[in-house]
């Protein structure tokens, strides 16, 4: 693996493989949606950055576990099972009908038989993964680069998520939104979710049940076309679009709600990973102080590292 943390995304040049591998990983997204008891927040249907790519975690299958990895570095998806039982498939440009296919007949081959909702979610005009063949493209080349940019994204979100001793999320990738976060909860309850459409309100409820600062990294795509980290409150309270954060480049859109910082800032930046901590702290005490959150008690106290002279 090239030794670049953070490696130049242009959205022209894979847009149509960020597309596709999009909905590859909602495909086996749901396979873990299916085979794992709802968790608070939704935060059973995630996956995970992984020393190759993105994984599943290991997943129940009546007497034994199986996992699923996107591995970026040779290309493959790998499904591994507690009982030795190892199958492979080549990531390469397919359309998302024929992936889809393909992990199927690879999980019945090892016994293992899964039935899925075939549509897409969190996506404007859904095709059935069956049906699916607009979406086949693969540079193998952008792949990598997107996991490499998934795996700095990771550490600094860790980092971040440390410093927190309240509740707090992993450190998840949502394939439905195709973004990578981290939340802190405030402790306190949220009102009642009125989202018109009862469906949306039942899952928009299940997520957002309790006050919470989110942040993350999106690839790029949709409402903000290039690669960006943000950070939103919810409920968003009084004052919040209004704070001053750092670093100087980062902005509150008010279509979306949230401050944004675009990745390329970040990648320029002297320290990325200190510009991009001041991002997050700068935007979660944003959030908290406009929020009254009480921090003394939901922060750690700066101390020694364990180990310190």
């Amino acid at each position: 693996m090239p030794n670049n943390t953070w490696p130049e995304l242009i959205l022209e040049e894979w847009q149509d493989t960020l597309a596709t591998v999009h909905m590859w990983t909602q495909i086996v997204g749901k396979i873990r949606m299916k085979q794992t008891p709802l968790v608070n927040h939704w935060w059973n249907v995630t996956l995970y950055v992984s020393a190759r790519g993105l994984t599943t975690s290991p997943l129940p299958y009546e007497d034994r576990i199986f996992e699923i990895e996107f591995d970026f570095i040779d290309h493959k998806l790998r499904i591994d099972c507690s009982d030795g039982a190892l199958t492979t498939l080549d990531l390469r440009p397919q359309s998302v009908a024929d992936f889809y296919k393909e992990l199927m007949s690879a999980l019945r081959g090892l016994g293992i038989n899964v039935k899925i909702w075939s549509m897409p979610v969190e996506i404007p005009n859904p095709i059935r993964f069956e049906e699916d063949r607009t979406h086949a493209s693969y540079d193998a080349e952008y792949a990598n680069r997107f996991w490499r940019a998934l795996v700095g994204t990771d550490e600094v979100l860790k980092e971040f998520r440390s410093r927190f001793i309240g509740k707090s999320s992993p450190v998840h990738f949502f394939w439905g939104s195709f973004d990578l976060a981290v939340t802190r909860f405030s402790g306190r309850a949220a009102p009642p979710r009125n989202d018109p459409d009862p469906v949306l309100r039942k899952i928009m409820q299940e997520a957002y049940s309790h006050e919470v600062i989110s942040a993350g990294w999106w690839p790029g795509g949709g409402e903000v076309k290039d690669a960006a980290f943000y950070c939103y409150a919810a409920p968003e309270p009084h004052g919040f679009s209004s704070a001053r954060v750092l670093p100087e480049a980062a902005r509150y859109e008010p279509k979306l709600g949230e401050f944004l910082l675009m990745y390329d800032d970040v990648r320029r930046a002297p320290s990325p990973t200190t510009t991009l901590l001041d991002f997050l702290e700068s935007t979660y005490e944003a959030g908290a102080n406009s929020g009254k959150w009480d921090r003394q008690a939901l922060e750690r106290p700066s101390e020694p590292a364990l180990g310190a002279a």
